[in-house]
């Protein structure tokens, strides 16, 4: 598994808002935990970290166009804060009408957006978009690449965890390894098989394409195939996981599974407990010591032809400067 770990690719997809962008001055709201405008980055009461000096970079013009997902915008978001005008030059805007049609967007290039990780890797296949922030690619995903003639360039720039969380009230704290993979191939039905209650296992899953399902099925399974979940377990965003998980109803049988960066400072829902794996719980500690087992990097991802200013944000993102904003975000730094 710690060997698979080197393909882990984290994070991400934004959540249950279908919209193709973020905008400031409106109150797009994701599930009823997540409000993404608190987190746009020339907001006056914006979340986003700021820098503790001035930027070495400073973008003006040919600015590249940013996407990804929800876990990653608050901090992709910062990088715009930090390097990019407040005031964007012509032909450029931060914001469109709550869901406006792509066509509306022809006229001026919208700097950036979170359009789930499905969405984010198509716009960058179709060149909508020329940098995202994501998890890895799914098979499928490198496929319409190909026929495109594209081969993703991706460059991790941070780490994060993949956790599993249940109800509170589920009596279970730890799960094994091996534990997670019997579950979500549907060889383990039933919690009392984990010394917990007699209840059958309501094992919850994100659709397919989605940052999140693509590590379950690629790094967190390794040679086991997932089950194919029943509709009614299938949930489109991380925060309808994560309320799933959460309701009462399903206090003694729901898992459920995220990133830790989103579960613990996006969601905030404290009817959910997050499980130890093989005895380690998932902390910024245990993830820099490489303890808990399912942690990896996370992405800026291009097309291939990157423009000199593309060039130019992922090297400065890779600086101290924009491994700064990475961990005080919440996320551990890929050069430390």
């Amino acid at each position: 598994m710690k060997k698979n770990m080197a393909c882990f690719l984290l994070l991400c997809s934004c959540t249950v808002i279908f919209a193709q962008d973020i905008v400031e001055n409106e109150p797009a709201r994701v599930g009823q935990d997540i409000e993404y405008y608190l987190y746009a980055p020339f907001r006056e009461d914006s979340r986003v970290v700021s820098l503790p000096a001035r930027s070495r970079l400073n973008l003006r013009n040919n600015l590249p166009l940013l996407d990804g997902a929800t876990a990653l915008y608050p901090v992709y978001s910062a990088f715009v804060k930090a390097a990019f005008p407040e005031n964007p030059p012509r032909g450029y805007t931060y914001t469109l009408s709550y869901g406006a049609l792509q066509a509306d967007a022809a006229a001026e290039k919208l700097i950036i957006r979170c359009s789930q990780t499905p969405r984010a890797y198509e716009n960058l296949i179709n060149g909508e978009v020329d940098i995202i922030f994501c998890a890895e690619p799914s098979n499928e995903q490198i496929a319409k690449a190909a026929e495109k003639g594209i081969k993703f360039n991706m460059t991790p720039i941070g780490i994060d965890a993949f956790v599993f969380f249940v109800n509170k009230n589920n009596r279970i704290d730890n799960i094994t390894s091996e534990q997670v993979r019997a579950i979500y191939s549907g060889e383990i039905t039933n919690w009392s098989s984990l010394n917990g209650n007699d209840e059958p296992i309501i094992a919850y899953q994100r659709p397919k394409n989605s940052g999140s399902q693509t590590i379950l099925e690629s790094v967190i399974m390794a040679n086991d195939s997932v089950m194919e979940p029943l509709k009614e377990n299938l949930v489109g965003g991380m925060g309808g996981m994560v309320e799933q998980v959460a309701v009462y109803k399903n206090y003694a049988n729901a898992i459920g599974y995220s990133f830790l960066f989103f579960t613990r400072e996006m969601v905030q829902n404290d009817q959910i407990k997050l499980l130890s794996v093989d005895t380690v719980y998932p902390s910024k500690e245990t993830i820099q010591t490489g303890e808990y087992p399912f942690t990896g990097p996370f992405y800026a991802i291009t097309g291939g032809d990157e423009t000199r200013n593309m060039k130019r944000l992922i090297k400065w993102i890779l600086s101290d400067q924009g491994q700064y904003l990475v961990e005080k975000t919440g996320y551990i730094p890929i050069k430390r």
